[in-house]
C-alpha cells in the first residue's frame, strides 16, 4: 500500500469516474485502474463497485476511503510542520468563494495574495454557499468563503466579517427621505437576486414587515440589480462592499435602513474540522486584512489570526 494508491481511491470517490480521477491525479486511466486493482488484491476487499454507468464505494470502501483521507491529512501535516520550521508557505491551495461575495474581494485578494505568497499555487472557483460546504466535505477544496451560519458536521466556521445592507433607490423613488423603513416603499418594485440565498433571507425579512404592494422580480447579480433599478425604477438592497463600485451619481441614491430588520450579513471562512495547514489558513486571513475596510473584519482575527 502506498500513499499514491490512497490518493487514487480518494480521487475515484470524489469524481465517481475513472477518467476524471486519473486526469486529476495526472496519470493515465490504465495506470490508476491497475493501481486500484492491486490495492484491492492486497487488502482482499473490493473498494468500489463498478458498472458501465457508475462507480460507487462498497461499505468496506467507505471506511477505507475515510481512513485514507485521515492518513493523507496527517502526512500533509508533516510537510506543514517542516514548512513552519522553515517559515515557508508554499504548495497548492484550492478554495471557493460564493458568487455574491467574489466580486467584492477576489480582484484585490488575488493581486495581494500573489504578491505576498508567490510560492503558493492558487486555484479559486466560484460556487454557491451550499456547494462550498459539500465540496469541503468531499475534500474537493481546502477552504471556502461564503455566507455565515452554513456550517455542518465536519466543517469548521471562522467568522470573517459583517457588512450592512443599504437601500438603493431609483432617482425618482422617495429621494428626499434621509433613511428608509419598509413601509416607505410599499408601492415600489422590489428587485432581488435570484441565487443569493444569503441576501434573499435578509431581504425577505426586510420586506415581510409590510409586504402589501411589493412587486418582487429576480436578477442574476447585485450589479445587475443596480442597473435594473436605474432603468426601471423601484429599489433593491445592496451590501456595504458594493458602495465603492457605484458612481458618484448612484451614491446619491443610497440610503441606510432604519428599524429592527435584518439589515446585515455575515461572511465566514470554512474549512474541514481536520484541516491542519495553519500557516496556509492564516495566509488567506492576512491577505484579506490588507484591503478590507477598517473595522469590518472580525476583531480577534485581525489581532491574533487563527490557531488550529
Amino acid at each position: 500500500m502506498t500513499l499514491q494508491q490512497l490518493r487514487y481511491i480518494i480521487a475515484v470517490n470524489r469524481y465517481r469516474n475513472f477518467a476524471k480521477a486519473a486526469d486529476s491525479c495526472r496519470v493515465s486511466q490504465p495506470t490508476l485502474s491497475a493501481m486500484l486493482v492491486k490495492l484491492e488484491e492486497e487488502l482482499d476487499v473490493r473498494i468500489f463497485e463498478r458498472t458501465n454507468k457508475s462507480v460507487v464505494p462498497t461499505e468496506a470502501g467507505e471506511i477505507i476511503i475515510r481512513q485514507a483521507e485521515r492518513v493523507l491529512n496527517e502526512t500533509a501535516r508533516i510537510s506543514e510542520l517542516v514548512n513552519d520550521e522553515k517559515g515557508k508557505i508554499g504548495g497548492r491551495l484550492v478554495m471557493a468563494v460564493s458568487p455574491t461575495i467574489a466580486p467584492f474581494i477576489l480582484p484585490r485578494f488575488i493581486r495581494h495574495y500573489r504578491e505576498q505568497f508567490p510560492s503558493v499555487e492558487l486555484h479559486i472557483q466560484e460556487m454557491k454557499s451550499a456547494d462550498v460546504i459539500d465540496s469541503l466535505l468531499q475534500s474537493e477544496i481546502e477552504m471556502g468563503i461564503a455566507i455565515s451560519d452554513k456550517a455542518r458536521e465536519g466543517v469548521y466556521e471562522i467568522p470573517l466579517y459583517r457588512e450592512r445592507f443599504y437601500v438603493y433607490l431609483s432617482k425618482d423613488c422617495w429621494r428626499k427621505l434621509p433613511v428608509f423603513k419598509p413601509e416607505n416603499l410599499e408601492h415600489e418594485s422590489f428587485w432581488i437576486m435570484k441565487e443569493a440565498q444569503c441576501m434573499r433571507e435578509s431581504l425577505f425579512s426586510f420586506c415581510n414587515a409590510n409586504s402589501k404592494g411589493y412587486q418582487i422580480y429576480e436578477a442574476g447579480s447585485i450589479d445587475t440589480l443596480v442597473r435594473v433599478v436605474d432603468e426601471n425604477g423601484g429599489f433593491t438592497v445592496i451590501p456595504e462592499m458594493q458602495l465603492p463600485f457605484l458612481s458618484e451619481a448612484q451614491r446619491d441614491n443610497v440610503r441606510r435602513i432604519e428599524g429592527d430588520y435584518v439589515s446585515q450579513r455575515g461572511v465566514s471562512l470554512y474549512i474541514r474540522e481536520d484541516y491542519i495547514r495553519q500557516k496556509m489558513l492564516n495566509s488567506v486571513i492576512d491577505t484579506l486584512k490588507l484591503f478590507m475596510p477598517k473595522g469590518m473584519m472580525n476583531e480577534s482575527l485581525v489581532k491574533y489570526g487563527v490557531k488550529l
